[in-house]
């Protein structure tokens, strides 16, 4: 009889890494052939894609040099503190404009 490693609490022997077994089968020239895109499989099914839809209103990626005090405040308010940041700089804009007129 085969012993059982997960019975005396040791780990089972992992299978070769890139070696198909029940989990996860050899990937075939037929198998291939049948792929489809996922956006032509979602849409086949009437589904919507997954993930986030995209933005009309995109953002630009930049870097920039903040005092860590305020990072800390705005982190230390949970998440979507970037957002809040875009906001609260977006209304800064708005204040001066209107302050000036423009």
């Amino acid at each position: 009889m085969e012993r059982d490693p997960r019975a005396l609490g040791e780990k089972p022997e992992a299978p070769e890494y890139g070696t198909p077994d029940d989990d996860l089968p050899e990937l075939t020239h037929a198998a291939i052939a049948r792929s489809r895109p996922a956006r032509e499989f979602f849409a086949e099914r009437g589904l919507p894609m997954p993930g986030r839809p995209p933005s009309a209103d995109k953002k630009v990626a930049v870097s920039i040099r903040l005092d860590p005090k305020i990072v800390a405040y705005f982190r230390g308010t949970g998440a979507g503190w970037q957002t809040r940041l875009n906001d609260m700089l977006g209304e800064a804009i708005k204040a001066e404009k209107d302050e000036s007129g423009q």
